[in-house]
């Protein structure tokens, strides 16, 4: 495997988590405007891709491969309980 081919695969393993964390968090500044207003979308954002991240090592670590169900039940809760903790506790 090349360093060009070893790239894309780490990416391509942790984009969904950085997606989904991007999502939610643009989703949280718009629907929640009053309560997030003093939260910047970057840091939401930051908080649940670090979430996220930790989710797919966890995944690969304790189920062996990824693209599970059980793994993307595992990267939602990683991306969505830092950012839920930070609306929460954070103000």
């Amino acid at each position: 495997m090349s360093p060009l081919d070893a790239f894309w695969h780490i990416a391509n393993l942790f984009a969904p988590a950085w997606g989904l964390a991007a999502l939610l968090a643009l989703a949280i500044k718009g629907l929640w405007r009053r309560v997030a207003k003093p939260l910047a979308w970057q840091r939401l954002w930051a908080w649940g891709a670090a979430g996220g991240t930790a989710a797919a090592i966890a995944t690969l670590i304790l189920l062996g491969r990824d693209g599970r169900m059980a793994g993307y039940a595992l990267l939602v809760l990683g991306v969505a309980l830092p950012q839920w903790w930070l609306l929460s506790f954070k103000r």
